[in-house]
């Protein structure tokens, strides 16, 4: 993408790397970076080469939420306006979440609103002692609706109705206890931890690692019963009679290196 203020990068391993590039504005979004967002999620979607996504920002701050411009323009919207707003970034928050890919949130500062949303809609998140969240809408009389299904997912409903209602800033201590952050490191280890994080990713079946994203997300909530027994059935019976579980089993097997990894040893 040309525009500066989303960029994507991919390199040959198959990493994409989507950053928001609005450092002056510690990376706090609007509708039309809302806009590129959901643009550069649909087209890493249907990329089935790259293998792992980085979400990513410039600067001090992982995103300041709304951006003030934005809101100032959204004061004036009628409930119409208000609701296709919404449902815009509603549609990006899905896409990102559902991505068939691994994602990871590199997280090197402060994430407040919708910021909170976007490290939440990932599947992983690494973090500096620097990193701090907070769903500060109530403090402007407003509520984080539409990252809420995914700040629940990421860290239960009891404790995202603790910080939504208090709008407390989350160090990134507790985000790491709550699991929204899945691992702190110092603020000059975090691109080690980040490429360590995708040595692993990298060293595992492309296709085996989309079909776990996709049936844990499947499995979720529902109740244990016969219904969800066969779903598991049928997911592990599809997987090692494809082409990648084939290749993965005979290696293992015979002690070889599996396809996908040839270009790593």
């Amino acid at each position: 993408m040309t525009d500066s203020s989303v960029s994507i990068t991919t390199d040959e391993r198959g990493v994409a790397i989507v950053q928001l590039n609005r450092a002056a504005k510690h990376n706090a979004f609007d509708d039309e970076v809302i806009a590129e967002l959901d643009i550069a999620f649909e087209a890493i979607a249907a990329q089935q080469d790259l293998r792992a996504v980085v979400l990513a920002s410039a600067g001090k701050s992982f995103s300041a939420g709304a951006d003030l411009g934005w809101m100032q323009r959204m004061a004036n919207y009628s409930h119409e306006e208000n609701l296709q707003d919404a449902r815009a970034l509603a549609e990006m928050l899905r896409k990102l979440k559902h991505l068939p890919q691994p994602t990871l949130a590199r997280v090197q500062g402060a994430s407040y609103g919708g910021g909170v949303g976007l490290v939440s809609c990932c599947d992983l998140a690494i973090g500096t002692p620097h990193a701090s969240f907070c769903l500060s809408e109530v403090k402007i009389g407003l509520l984080p609706a539409t990252i809420a299904p995914y700040v629940i997912a990421a860290i239960g409903q009891r404790a995202t109705l603790r910080y939504s209602v208090t709008a407390e800033v989350m160090s990134a201590a507790t985000a790491l206890e709550l699991g929204l952050l899945s691992s702190v490191v110092a603020a000059e280890e975090l691109d080690a931890a980040v490429e360590a994080m995708l040595d692993s990713l990298l060293a595992n079946g492309p296709a085996a690692m989309q079909a776990a994203k996709q049936l844990m997300n499947e499995l979720a909530g529902r109740a244990i019963d016969a219904d969800l027994i066969e779903t598991t059935c049928k997911a592990i019976a599809d997987i090692r009679v494809s082409a990648e579980g084939q290749d993965g089993l005979q290696a293992f097997l015979n002690k070889q290196t599996p396809n996908w990894r040839q270009d790593r040893v």
